[in-house]
């Protein structure tokens, strides 16, 4: 009997002393609460500065690679000209058709070409020179980097928006 009443004091005990040593949420909660608090009121404390005439981005290195590719679709083969802009590699061809969908609901005109290794190459524009393909490239690219949305879109649609790169169709 002394034994039981020893055994189920000692796992009270343990089992007080293991809940009394365990941290309060609300403890972690109210110390990031009160250093959030300190950091936004040092951001309002600091002066803001407002650039009118800002300097324009650098320019962007521009990726061109060169590819024996063909549309997919049929209907994609009169709007695939020489260089393109490309948004993204798949490999699964369900992959790349929703994401194509969903860039189409975006404004694109999409064309979907696989090279000769079976990768599919996500297009959202198009052209016959290189200059045009460049400048269509870096207005997407400043268009979701002044956004700042790069993560949001990397998320909803699986891209890197800062890696656009332009193909150059090889015949």
């Amino acid at each position: 009997m002394k034994k039981l009443v020893q055994i189920t004091l000692a796992f009270v005990f343990i089992l007080v002393l293991s809940v009394s040593c365990k941290p309060k949420q609300s403890a972690y909660k109210q110390v990031y609460e009160s250093a959030k608090e300190k950091e936004m009121q040092e951001a309002a404390s600091q002066p803001t500065s407002v650039v009118k005439d800002a300097a324009p981005l650098p320019p962007v290195e521009v990726s061109v690679r060169k590819e024996k590719v063909e549309p997919v679709y049929s209907s994609d083969a009169s709007g695939l000209k020489k260089y393109s802009v490309v948004i993204a590699s798949l490999s699964v061809k369900l992959n790349a058709e929703s994401l194509k969908s969903r860039m189409e609901n975006e404004g694109y005109d999409v064309i979907l070409a696989q090279n000769d290794m079976g990768m599919y190459r996500v297009i959202v524009a198009s052209y016959d020179d290189k200059e045009s393909a460049v400048a269509k490239r870096d207005e997407i690219y400043r268009k979701y980097s002044a956004l700042g949305d790069t993560e949001y879109l990397r998320k909803t649609y699986g891209v890197p928006f800062n890696d656009l790169w332009i193909l150059e169709r090889e015949f």
